[in-house]
Parts: structure tokens; sequence; C-alpha cells
């Protein structure tokens, strides 16, 4: 469901362990090439495994509804399809993608609109082609899940323009990168050309420059909430996300500062216990890290967990903020 595949999009997948990209790619140890690359020891992922029914029960309702675009995609009807209880299709979609029916029908209704855009089309015969009824539809959707208007997406991205600071820090080195719109990426790191390298290819055919004037005020937020200076960030954001992954970032930037919640208490928080995976993997994805605040989702047992910038960096975070908030108290 996502077409461009970067190199650090594919290794956050792999980092996240995330199912949805099973079979777009492959990676290896490649200390091991002389010998030719086997199947790893630890995982065995070449192992077989009592097959899921649920996979299989909504991999058969998926192509339902990719052969059909424009079909009702309603509960009901998708259930009747497949020979089911509309609860337990529900269910299964729910564990295995984190999506509901509907909200995949949605997915892949933008991908193909956004394949259409790609293809040189006007926004009109694209979203036609897509399966949205009227023009209103897309564009209402739009500034939150393309991160742009459609045309400009249908020119690559050509035109959008994001600045961009890095300045010291207490974790070391931040980069905040924007648009018109809002923030579009932060990043913690020692290396500050490393970060502006992750920036642009994240965003490899927009026109990026940095500009420390323009965001200054964004990044003395910023600085001032990790120093313990501004427990409150309300900062807006310009980010392209799933249904689920915004759902879950919503929830991050309600978690308190100082406080933190495991990925299981945020998933039963959006009404599926069983989606721990599920908002890991979104945790994992996060592009604007301080302000979508997922360094403060451990683990169950109070561990920490992972954190893309270190986890170093997050306990340091987390450190930080609960002693401000103490001093409060």
């Amino acid at each position: 469901m996502v077409p461009d595949l970067s190199a650090e999009r594919r290794w956050r997948a792999v980092l996240a362990r995330d199912r949805r990209y099973d079979g777009a790619f492959v990676y290896a140890v490649r200390s091991t090439e002389r010998a030719g690359f086997r199947a790893c020891r630890r995982c065995h992922p070449g192992a077989t495994s009592p097959a899921d029914p649920r996979v299989a029960l909504v991999r058969s309702v998926c192509r339902l509804i990719d052969t059909r675009p424009d079909a009702p995609a309603s509960l009901a009807t998708l259930s009747a399809s497949a020979a089911t209880t509309p609860h337990r299709l529900l269910r299964a979609f729910r564990a295995v993608l984190g999506l509901t029916p509907r909200q995949y029908r949605d997915e892949r209704r933008l991908a193909r609109f956004k394949t259409q855009l790609k293809e040189r089309k006007k926004v009109s015969p694209a979203l036609y082609e897509a399966g949205y009824g009227s023009t209103s539809r897309v564009y209402e959707r739009a500034h939150a899940q393309l991160g742009m208007t459609p045309a400009t997406y249908g020119r690559g991205g050509a035109g959008t323009r994001i600045a961009f600071a890095v300045v010291p820090c207490a974790l070391g080195r931040l980069l905040v990168a924007a648009t018109a719109r809002g923030i579009c990426r932060v990043g913690i790191g020692d290396d500050a050309a490393a970060l502006e390298r992750g920036l642009r290819a994240e965003f490899p055919v927009a026109t990026i420059a940095r500009d420390d004037d323009t965001l200054r005020s964004w990044v003395a937020e910023i600085t001032a909430h990790l120093d313990g200076r501004q427990p409150h960030l309300d900062l807006p954001v310009d980010v392209r996300a799933t249904a689920f992954q915004r759902r879950v970032w919503e929830a991050l930037r309600k978690i308190p500062y100082g406080s933190t919640r495991s990925y299981s208490e945020i998933a039963r928080a959006m009404g599926n216990a069983k989606a721990t995976r599920a908002v890991a993997r979104a945790c994992a994805t996060n592009p604007v890290a301080i302000v979508v605040p997922c360094h403060r989702v451990v683990r169950e047992n109070g561990d920490l967990g992972g954190y893309r910038w270190g986890v170093e960096r997050k306990r340091a975070m987390l450190k930080q903020e609960a002693e401000s908030r103490t001093g409060r108290n």
C-alpha cells in the first residue's frame, strides 16, 4: 500500500516487523553473501506453522474489495460474501491489518488515485477512475492523507517547499522540517549531515532548503520542551498516515507530560486490545518525534522497548519529564 519504498522506509519496516510489507522486498546479512544467503536461524522464517484462518479470511475479502472498488464496503455485505458474521470479519481485519474493511477500502482507493495522478492524468479523471464519487470527497481527505493537494502530488510533489533547521539540543542534534501547513519531520541524532540526508531521502522531489529564521519559533518551543521549560506542545503537523497510524498518533498526543502508557493500554483505549503490535509499528513509523510523543509508550512490564532515535535518548526524555513534573507539583 506504500509504493515509494525508499531504503529508509524498508529498514523501518524491518525494525518494526511490519507484516504489511511481507513479499514487498527481501533483506539479508551481507557477511554471508559468499556462501549464499540462508534463512535466519533465530526466527526460522521458512519453518511451517499452522495457518491463521483470519489471514485467509482477510485476504479473500481484500481481494473482493480490490476487484470491486465501487461496491459498498458495509460489514453486512462483505461478511455475507465471505460466509462469516460481521463481528468476526471486523475482528479479523483489526487483528491482521489494524484496520476496518472500510478503512482498507479507503486506503486502496487513495492508492489508486495516487497512481493515476503519477501517470500524469488530470485530477478529475483520476479521482473518478479511483472510485471517488465527487471532487469534494477526495479534496477533503487530501490534506490529511497526501500531505499536499492532489494536483501537487500528481507532479511527484514538485513545487512543495520544505524548510528545515538543525540545532544543538540536550539530546545531540535536533532537525525540524516543515511545509507551509505544519511540521513534517523531526529527527534526533549526533550528525547534522546525516539528519539532513534522511530528510532529503524521505522527500526526494520536494524543494528543501535550510531556513532557521522561518522555523525559529517552532524550534524554540521544541527545545524548551526538551529542557522541561514548556511541558505542553501543540504544534501543527503535516504528515502522511494510514487511518490506523493517525488514530495511534492522536492517542499519543493525549498522554500527559511526565507520564507513560504501555502499547497494550493504547490499543485498549482505541477499542482493540489485540492491536498491541500494530500500535508498536505505528510508534516506530512516527515521523515527528517529540511533537507526537512516541517516547512515552513503553512495554507492559515497564521496559522502555525500542526507539527510532536510540533507547538512551528515550530514557533521558522520560527522566527529564518525570523530574520536571515532580518539580512543579
